[in-house]
């Protein structure tokens, strides 16, 4: 899908265009070595630490929050987070990420799914992360009758998972450029992968109650995408962990929630209003409204004026 890919569905209500990710929050064992991971790795900047919660992005903004809890244990086959994407501006920035990924030798999987380039990786903790560029002049892929299709510029088809040619890739450096440079300022969170116990259920909440816009649903690979103003996907998830998987008990690492940036105060109101009507309980915070999904991932809705 390309940025102006029609939606498969718009429900009565569509959530603000301008709507994008935000922070994303993690519970983590160890934040000393979580934070030494982000920042040598990645270049993430930290920006402010409140005892055990520690705040990491670009100078300007927050991107990713780290709680510390020592006791928290990793459970698996339950919902929670894939991934969150970290989205670069260019091929040069992500060359770039991807070449101190090498250098440290952290083990990363590049990844041509032709509309994006991208690899693959997970922090010390098991965290996934991705780190991708656009490049929907490479072509571009949709969803039709439940089946994922990539199609090359040329009309050509891809499976959409090939390998990255990362030599190509790697020529957009210049030799200038350093690779223990901070993250750029202009990388932000492109979009936030989860695991659910059911796509159709995911769909319902992210489509018909917060108002994204249906990107479809691929029961061939398990997938579904929801997004704001016709972009590919703000969100995906998946069923990967087991229709029905359970959530993870507390005291749980990994995903506490994530932000859904609304650009004002009237875009946030209009979806708590919808949250109110659905039934589900909104928690106020002091960042935003916090809910949970039906799968129980932490959905926390914040307005950025």
């Amino acid at each position: 899908m390309t940025k102006d890919t029609e939606p498969n569905g718009k429900g009565e209500f569509s959530i603000h265009p301008d709507t994008a990710i935000g922070a994303v929050s993690v519970t983590v064992t160890s934040l000393e070595d979580q934070i030494g991971f982000y920042q040598e790795a990645l270049g993430f900047q930290v920006r402010r630490q409140e005892g055990s919660r520690v705040y990491l992005g670009t100078s300007q903004k927050d991107l990713l929050e780290l709680v510390e809890d020592p006791i928290a244990t990793r459970y698996r086959r339950t919902t929670g987070l894939y991934h969150f994407a970290l989205l670069y501006p260019d091929r040069r920035e992500l060359a770039r990420a991807i070449a101190r990924l090498y250098a440290l030798q952290v083990p990363n999987y590049p990844t041509d799914h032709i509309m994006t380039k991208t690899t693959y990786l997970d922090d010390l903790e098991g965290n996934g992360i991705e780190l991708y560029c656009e490049s929907p002049e490479d072509g571009a892929w949709s969803l039709k009758n439940g089946e994922y299709i990539t199609r090359r510029a040329d009309g050509s088809l891809s499976s959409g998972r090939e390998p990255l040619d990362v030599e190509a890739l790697f020529g957009n450096l210049r030799e200038v450029d350093r690779l223990d440079q901070p993250l750029p300022e202009t990388a932000r969170l492109g979009h936030v992968h989860l695991h659910v116990r059911d796509l159709e259920e995911s769909m319902d909440f992210y489509h018909g109650v917060l108002g994204f816009d249906d990107m479809g649903i691929a029961e061939s690979v398990g997938m579904g995408f929801v997004s704001a103003g016709g972009y590919h996907h703000h969100i995906g998830f998946n069923i990967w962990q087991g229709k029905g998987a359970p959530a993870p008990p507390e005291a749980s690492l990994g995903l506490r929630y994530f932000t859904v940036s609304l650009p004002d105060r009237f875009a946030l109101e209009q979806v708590v209003d919808r949250i109110q009507q659905s039934g589900i309980p909104p928690e106020e915070t002091e960042s935003g409204i916090l809910l949970h999904d039906p799968s129980q991932n932490g959905v926390l809705l914040a307005s950025l004026a």
